[in-house]
């Protein structure tokens, strides 16, 4: 997993000479020859290092963060529109919103608890096209079917920003900027340059495939490769990254959205009746709070 970006900063307080404390007498006649003696630096270097350490202590300051505790930003500025997995349960909406209170959290949990769980089953058979050709619009049964434009452009549209077409019109985006909700940047986006952003299948289709879709019908995987619900543009190489894992594999770089990534995952393998494996259900309720 990619660790933050964020680096602690903490400065020493100060703290003059408190009595009682070695050093912090600096009116006797050792301290003033030590002075002194500019060949002596070292010495005086150490004092001084015993008496901040001294202070600390004395003081009860709390120890220097790890940067790898904090959530990592992406730097990007945020999108106000997004909008919380709980408050969007067929997708139609803008982004992905953190879920940060206890409140949103226990439901993300009892939505989590709700999925049945069983082993990996054979990736034997599985290919892309099983689940009908990429960007259809004829899945019937998910939103924004037979619209007039692909799935892919439908995502773009619907999760960008500052969008344009192309020359003549109104379903290819030629550019934009995105909010990534995996890494917290934002993205100015080119057709051009079309692989900086792609849609991942929150709950990927080859997971699907060996948890029970190689037993559904088509037009069933169709939906699941279609459905808004379970299609989110991201960064490139975040995407890429997390290939075909579930949650105990792969989670979001940004920690402050991993809450909200588990539970869209858990709304897509509940809609369609997808089982998960035990470590990912543990790991999924683990990011809310379980």
């Amino acid at each position: 997993m990619p660790s933050g970006q964020r680096r602690a900063e903490a400065g020493v307080a100060e703290t003059g000479g408190r009595a009682g404390l070695p050093g912090a007498d600096t009116g006797g006649p050792r301290f003033r020859a030590g002075l002194g003696k500019a060949n002596r630096p070292g010495l005086l270097g150490t004092q001084l290092v015993g008496l901040l350490g001294l202070l600390t202590l004395a003081t009860g300051c709390d120890r220097l963060p790890d940067p790898d505790e904090a959530a990592p930003p992406g730097g990007g500025s945020g999108d106000s529109r997004a909008v919380s997995p709980l408050a969007n349960p067929d997708g139609t909406g803008p982004g992905l919103a953190a879920l940060t209170s206890e409140a949103d959290q226990a439901e993300a949990r009892k939505l989590i608890r709700g999925l049945a769980t069983k082993g990996r089953g054979p990736k034997t058979g599985y290919e892309r096209e099983e689940f009908g050709y990429a960007w259809l619009d004829t899945a019937d049964g998910v939103p924004l079917a037979r619209n007039g434009c692909d799935t892919r452009n439908d995502l773009l549209k619907l999760h960008g920003r500052q969008v344009r077409f192309r020359s003549g019109s109104d379903c290819v985006v030629a550019s934009m900027t995105l909010h990534d909700p995996y890494t917290g940047k934002d993205i100015a986006w080119k057709k051009a340059k079309a692989a900086e952003v792609q849609i991942d299948h929150v709950v990927p289709l080859s997971y699907s495939w060996q948890m029970g879709a190689a037993h559904w019908p088509e037009s069933k995987r169709r939906q699941l490769a279609n459905d808004v619900l379970n299609l989110l543009p991201v960064e490139g190489r975040a995407n890429s990254s997390k290939r075909d894992s579930g949650p105990a594999s792969w989670l979001p770089p940004d920690r402050t959205i991993r809450c909200a990534y588990v539970t869209r995952f858990a709304q897509v393998a509940g809609k369609y009746e997808l089982p998960v494996t035990t470590a990912d259900r543990a790991m999924m309720l683990e990011q809310c709070g379980g």
